[in-house]
């Protein structure tokens, strides 16, 4: 199972689950309608314990549950679907095709293009409370007392 660590860092926290090797392409076919562990195999060429370990990770952080389903004629398995938390990863995901696409970018260009309704294009941003989009230049960093004051000095003598 994976290790959160103790900290107050969300993104530590949040690798402690999700940074694992093969973890976000799991997410990213079960966004794309995988469920089913032999699925996962295939599409990913995962070895079986690996995708059990990381899968139950997921399921035990809440991003994934088990969902039972049984064939015509066949033993009672399990698929794992996303949850809200899951499906709230989305938007993670998308910010690393973006980023892939933008540096690392494949000669025939980007395998997934992602529409509103309408068919325009989106795009992963920042968006304040008021529905408006803003600049990374226009981001700031506000520490609250959960920061660690260590980081705090480190960052303001090197910065």
């Amino acid at each position: 199972m994976a290790k959160v660590p103790e900290t107050p860092c969300s993104i530590a926290r949040s690798v402690g689950v999700l940074g694992e090797r093969w973890t976000i392409l799991i997410l990213r076919d079960a966004i794309d309608g995988l469920s089913r562990f032999d699925d996962f195999r295939q599409s990913l060429g995962v070895a079986p314990d690996v995708l059990s370990a990381r899968l139950a990770t997921l399921v035990e952080y809440g991003a994934m549950e088990k969902v039972e389903y049984r064939e015509h004629g066949e033993r009672r398995r399990h698929a794992y679907a996303l949850t809200e938390a899951g499906r709230e990863l989305l938007p993670v995901l998308m910010a690393l095709q973006a980023w892939g696409d933008k540096h690392l970018p494949w000669h025939d260009g980007p395998s997934v293009l992602r529409r509103d309704t309408s068919g325009g294009p989106v795009h992963v941003g920042l968006i304040d409370e008021h529905g408006r989009e803003i600049a990374l230049d226009d981001l700031s960093q506000v520490w609250t007392d959960a920061y660690p004051a260590e980081r705090i000095e480190l960052l303001e003598r090197r910065g």
